[in-house]
């Protein structure tokens, strides 16, 4: 599987793709002030060399906004895999929605060659529903990649993927928005709502109101980050009762 080479695939990238780099040092500016273990994580900057190599192993080419954010962050560059039974060998567990780690070069190649050659080895029933698209790079997942968050190289936005379930596109339009999305969850409870890995216990949250539960079940199923417990950010609610109408 490692040494699988697929034929090149070319998109274009939507145009005027956003600065990444803005959205992305919000989320680690958090994790500085309040989770340096899991920014240390992160690691130093990433290859451009090594972002070449992947795009070639994978045949295609990465949008500017996630070539970008590869390049700030090297999360598994140089660390040997410590758990080769895994798909995911070295995923970074930063906050972000849909709960999956975040995956550094590794990891984001043997996930995406793992679904590929899934999809391939049965194809979808429903083309407009397929189980995987060649097209899409995964930036984030369970350790058994049965569950993550994608980019699309095409379009530029981000969607999710579930095990036995239709895949989510265009859950966000961009990798920027996706980040953007973290860091306000992120700023927006610095009050006490979340403390994140590794950070203080805070004072007992209020058990979640029973109107409030549908809006958690819509999150979820839209990869998005919701604490059980606390209120429910305005943007979210806002999300819900729009898709409502």
């Amino acid at each position: 599987m490692d040494d699988q080479q697929g034929s090149h695939v070319t998109g274009t990238p939507v145009p005027g793709a956003g600065d990444v780099r803005e959205a992305w040092g919000r989320v680690t500016g958090w994790l500085e002030r309040h989770d340096p273990a899991v920014f240390a994580a992160l690691g130093g900057p990433g290859s451009r060399e090594a972002v070449e190599r992947a795009e070639r192993r994978m045949g295609l080419t990465l949008p500017p906004e996630l070539r970008q954010w590869l390049l700030v962050n090297g999360i598994d560059a140089g660390v040997r895999p410590d758990m080769p039974s895994c798909l995911v060998t070295r995923g970074c567990d930063v906050p972000v929605p849909g709960g999956h780690m975040l995956l550094g070069l590794t990891d984001i190649q043997r996930v995406y060659l793992s679904r590929t050659a899934l999809e391939e080895a049965e194809p979808s029933e429903d083309p407009d529903c397929p189980f995987w698209r060649r097209t899409w790079v995964p930036i984030a997942a369970e350790r058994d990649g049965l569950y993550g968050t994608f980019v699309d190289t095409v379009t530029g936005t981000v969607g999710t993927w579930a095990e036995a379930s239709c895949p989510e596109e265009g859950v966000y339009a961009s990798l920027s928005a996706f980040f953007r999305y973290a860091a306000d969850l992120l700023e927006g409870v610095s009050s006490g709502d979340w403390t994140g890995p590794g950070t203080p216990a805070a004072a007992r949250e209020p058990d979640p109101r029973p109107q409030d539960e549908p809006i958690h079940v819509w999150a979820r199923t839209h990869g998005i980050l919701v604490n059980e417990r606390g209120r429910v950010p305005s943007a979210v609610r806002e999300a819900y009762e729009a898709s409502r109408r």
